[in-house]
């Protein structure tokens, strides 16, 4: 029988990582603490491993390297080589492996080194991990989390800075999660770790050494929910990821200039948060998408169409996408 462990636990699990810079106490009174993208990342992993031994993580240079951007450090150490594996290059090797695992039980987060590797294990993602619980008549489920970088970044080649959420966000049996700040890192991935689906969690690699306030304590996201991260009545500013903190910083500009411009963080993108998206352009009468992507055939453009389908009479100006 697996163990879910309680606060005890979970609290040595927020010690972890060293070096970490006390936060002050929200309005709220919840405890902050100021960590980095890859803190968040790292704590998330440790507290579900510490609650619930049926979570493992494997992949490439994931143990004894501590992960090529290093989020998994220390976990070797701390949980052992039966639940922090390294594995061959062979994404499609070990993401059905994981995959396998998943059937029968256990809860496995799969590191791609980068997401322009998940390529190669596309057939396992798609094919298997999205169909399996419908292809059985829910007779089993797939919890496993696929997580890694992607994103453009410095010293990168072509063949390391594909953008493919929108590939796996059109599968259905999928969940697609891009965060954009350290707590939603940590309270998304926990979600994540904890979901019965299959979850493609995207990390942009620029964002790995980001700061920022994460609640102490059991910190959960909820998949599926948007959040707003500047109120405003002029514009709808929508957008993900790495490409939050520029909106957010086009925003301030736009305040200069009279336009008090909202800010939408999308956050999952499958399933997609239309009520407050839509929510937010009924106030505004204007969107903006802003998207480190491919224009063609891009997040981009569903998003645009769902707005148009729903909103169209309280659009005062056409949509705009701002993309790659």
């Amino acid at each position: 029988m697996h163990r879910v462990r309680g606060a005890e636990s979970r609290a040595a699990a927020r010690g972890a990582l060293r070096g970490r810079d006390p936060g002050p106490a929200s309005p709220t009174g919840v405890i902050m603490a100021v960590i980095t993208f890859r803190e968040a990342l790292n704590q998330a992993m440790s507290e579900e491993m510490e609650r619930d031994d049926r979570v493992f993580l494997m992949g490439e240079e994931v143990a004894e390297y501590e992960g090529a951007y290093k989020v998994s450090q220390g976990m070797l150490k701390r949980f052992g080589d039966r639940r922090v594996i390294d594995t061959p290059i062979s994404e499609e090797g070990f993401a059905g492996i994981g995959i396998g695992a998943a059937m029968v039980g256990l809860r496995p987060i799969i590191e791609f080194m980068t997401f322009s590797f998940s390529l190669v294990a596309i057939d396992q993602v798609v094919n298997n991990a999205a169909n399996i619980r419908y292809m059985s008549g829910g007779q089993f489920t797939i919890p496993i989390v696929f997580r890694g970088s992607s994103g453009m970044a410095g010293c990168l080649a072509a063949t390391h800075s594909h953008r493919l959420e929108a590939w796996y966000a059109q599968v259905p049996g999928l969940t697609v999660v891009l965060p954009a700040t350290p707590a939603d890192a940590k309270g998304l991935l926990k979600s994540a770790i904890r979901s019965d689906d299959p979850v493609v969690f995207i990390e942009h690699e620029n964002l790995y050494g980001e700061k920022g306030e994460v609640p102490e304590g059991e910190h959960l996201v909820p998949i599926g929910k948007a959040d707003i991260k500047r109120e405003g009545s002029d514009v709808t500013l929508i957008t993900y990821s790495r490409s939050l903190k520029a909106t957010l910083a086009a925003a301030e500009q736009l305040a200069g200039e009279g336009i008090n411009a909202e800010v939408v963080d999308l956050r999952t993108i499958r399933p997609l948060d239309t009520e407050t998206l839509l929510a937010s352009v009924i106030k505004t009468h204007r969107a903006v998408i802003v998207e480190e992507d491919w224009p063609y055939c891009g997040l981009g453009a569903g998003i645009a169409d769902r707005i148009y389908q729903a909103a169209f009479d309280e659009l005062d100006a056409p949509i705009r996408r701002v993309a790659a």
